[in-house]
């Protein structure tokens, strides 16, 4: 007897994650791999499908959370493809639609940021919120929004990490980022900080978490008034250092130096931590149910 299941992926610049589960949410089966090459990917996820053990298994929808740039508009004939990347042999490639075809299922495709905000509002920290932001900063930085279910998409998608910021007259250190020279991923994310910190980890560096600080701040303040979430939800191997939070939530305060939209960064916990430990292939999980749900 055939049973249907969902399948998630989401990509990342190191690794790709996979979930299979059945339409009660039972695991069926979970697999990780390196990014490498995307023919490779390719075989290895569709190899993830057609095990033996899961020889009754039919794809009734595919959710694919996918680092950008992507074309996520299901109208363009592009759909699903990416964009100009640094990451080897990505760009012009199109995994989605490849996975569809192979698999022969309907596939739902967004960012890895905007399914994180997703599945966050739904399941995690922005539960309640009808207007949730996720941003992430780990080896880049990044950012979705979720508005009643539904993620913030139009042109392309939300590319916070390229936001251009205010660096300090006396930040010299040159941006990590290819494209711009401050943008707040090339002066926040891993590889800036990696550049920054010279061995040490960031509690004991207090002036490049002053600069972290500020940075990620003048960010989230730039969120507010041009999104206006009722909550941000902040994930990625950077945020897990203690106490950085707060000391956002202060810079935020300051940066608005008392303007009307002050009061909505001061609710309590405006800023919080993700709760998921994997939130972008939970949130890819819901977009394969709505895939299959036409």
């Amino acid at each position: 007897m055939t049973q249907e299941a969902y399948l998630a992926v989401e990509t990342g610049g190191t690794k790709i994650v996979c979930r299979l589960t059945d339409v009660d949410g039972r695991v069926l089966t979970d697999v990780r791999l390196p990014t490498g090459r995307p023919e490779d990917a390719l075989v290895a996820l569709i190899g993830a499908v057609h095990q033996p053990t899961l020889s009754d298994v039919r794809i009734a929808g595919i959710g694919l959370a996918s680092f950008g740039p992507v074309v996520v508009d299901p109208a363009a004939p592009d759909f699903g493809m990416i964009r100009e990347t640094p990451k080897p042999g990505w760009s012009g490639f199109n995994l989605g639609r490849a996975l569809s075809r192979a698999l022969e299922a309907p596939v739902a495709i967004d960012t890895d940021v905007n399914a994180a905000a997703l599945a966050e509002q739904a399941l995690g920290a922005g539960r309640g919120f009808d207007a949730v932001a996720y941003v992430t900063v780990g080896t880049g930085v990044g950012g979705g929004l979720a508005l009643a279910g539904r993620a913030l998409r139009g042109g392309l998608h939300p590319e916070i990490g390229h936001i251009r910021i205010r660096r300090r007259p006396d930040d010299r250190q040159p941006s990590a980022c290819p494209f711009h020279d401050d943008c707040v991923e090339g002066l926040t994310a891993g590889p800036a900080l990696g550049l920054r910190l010279a061995g040490r980890s960031l509690e004991e560096a207090s002036e490049v978490r002053d600069l972290v600080v500020d940075y990620l701040g003048q960010l989230c303040a730039i969120l507010l008034l041009a999104w206006s979430p009722q909550r941000v939800v902040m994930g990625g191997g950077v945020m897990s250092v203690g106490g950085l939070i707060p000391e956002i939530e202060r810079r935020i305060r300051a940066d608005l130096n008392g303007y009307g939209a002050l009061w909505v960064a001061e609710a309590d916990g405006y800023l919080a931590p993700a709760e998921l430990e994997h939130a972008g292939l939970e949130g890819a999980l819901l977009m394969a149910r709505h895939a299959a749900a036409g």
